[in-house]
């Protein structure tokens, strides 16, 4: 395994509640992607929050709040997220982003609304390949976040998106016709402007992809504590 990258980004502050995340994603109207009304969200978030409280005090990053994949797709969320009053978009040579699923066995719950818990960017494995750092973070009893839930945490916290200390969504991957893995990997990063993504999206969130075997210095893996309906 590769030596890990020291850490010199800022503190990034707690996520914000759950019933604060809840109003978010109601502001943007996710909850009718996800086929629930507001106070069905509101009621959840609120049971969510006094749950997270009594089983994980204190737990470092917080927990949360998502919706499944199934309800609301990366294609949809991206253009949510904001940077400098520039929308998220996609890369244009990953037209098949929503067919990206969850790794075997990361234990997504089959419900509209979950919780994420002990959300972390993963810093310190910069410079690590996704088939490196994947192995480890079973090792550590992390999981790693899918494509949705990093878009779902920089719409809560865009601060988690730094530039040079972004993060790749290992959790989610595409799986060809014959069953053997797609190379590509997702990640979530802070557009230069350049070639195909277009100068007027220099500073935009990014939703691209990485090869599984390939470090990038700026990219952390986002993992996880794990999760619960």
């Amino acid at each position: 395994m590769p030596e890990t990258v020291p850490v010199t980004s800022t503190v990034r502050p707690e996520l914000p509640p759950l019933p604060v995340q809840a109003e978010r994603l109601i502001e943007l109207g996710i909850h009718r992607l996800a086929g629930v009304t507001a106070a069905e969200l509101r009621s959840f978030a609120a049971t969510a929050q006094s749950a997270a409280a009594a089983e994980t005090p204190g737990e470092r990053g917080g927990s949360l709040l998502a919706v499944h994949p199934g309800r609301a797709p990366a294609s949809v969320l991206a253009p949510l997220l904001r940077r400098e009053d520039k929308a998220g978009f996609v890369v244009t040579d990953m037209p098949d982003v929503d067919l990206f699923a969850p790794i075997e066995g990361l234990g997504l719950p089959e419900a509209p609304l979950y919780v994420v818990t002990g959300v972390d960017r993963g810093d310190r494995m910069a410079n690590w390949s996704p088939n490196e750092a994947l192995p480890a973070l079973a090792e550590q009893g992390r999981t790693p976040l899918m494509l949705t839930e990093g878009i779902h945490w920089v719409l809560q916290q865009p601060a988690a998106l730094e530039r040079n200390h972004c993060f790749m969504t290992i959790g989610s991957r595409l799986r060809k016709a014959g069953g053997a893995l797609d190379a590509r990997t997702p990640a979530i990063w802070i557009s230069n402007g350049t070639g195909r993504d277009g100068a007027e999206r220099r500073n935009a969130p990014k939703v691209g992809w990485c090869w599984a075997g390939n470090r990038h210095t700026w990219l952390g893996f986002a993992s996880a504590t794990g999760r619960r309906p």
